[in-house]
């Protein structure tokens, strides 16, 4: 069973270290979309994601079109704060993509849009407006994970 996390335009390295590590711990595969707001020498990048980078399957794109006609048939879901689904409404099965945006924007407004079906949130208070994007993917591939009966582990 594997599942996938999308980042579109990632901005902070750390963010996607974090990530990472999370991919090579639950056998999910990380989709990176250019560009990417650092550079994968980046020594934060290195750092966050510890010595688990030769367990992450990782590809680039070079856009979220691209990601979608590599993976034609697939079962896209797109976090966002601006959508009222919560990621508790869906049953997600195996090779599932979870698709992030930036940090500081979050996925286009025309892709959630054109998704909406597909789009789900992760509830908190209105104190914040959103989650570290690390701990959202975290959150969304464990519930995957769970509702499948945890098949790795």
């Amino acid at each position: 069973m594997s599942f996938h996390i999308v980042l579109v335009n990632p901005e902070i390295p750390a963010n996607t270290g974090n990530i990472a590590r999370t991919c090579a711990a639950t056998g999910t595969h990380l989709h990176l979309v250019r560009p990417l707001g650092f550079s994968t020498d980046d020594r934060l990048l290195k750092r966050a994601g510890l010595d688990y980078w030769h367990a992450v399957n990782i590809t680039y794109y070079d856009s979220f079109e691209e990601v979608k006609a590599k993976h034609e048939g697939a079962r896209f879901f797109f976090a966002s704060t601006r959508v009222t689904k919560r990621y508790s409404d869906f049953k997600f099965q195996d090779g599932d993509f979870f698709v992030f945006g930036r940090e500081t924007a979050g996925l286009p407004q025309d892709l959630l849009d054109s998704h909406i079906e597909t789009c789900m949130r992760i509830p908190m208070t209105d104190k914040v407006r959103s989650l570290n994007l690390a701990n959202s993917a975290a959150i969304l591939v464990y519930e995957a994970l769970r509702q499948n009966d945890f098949p790795l582990f």
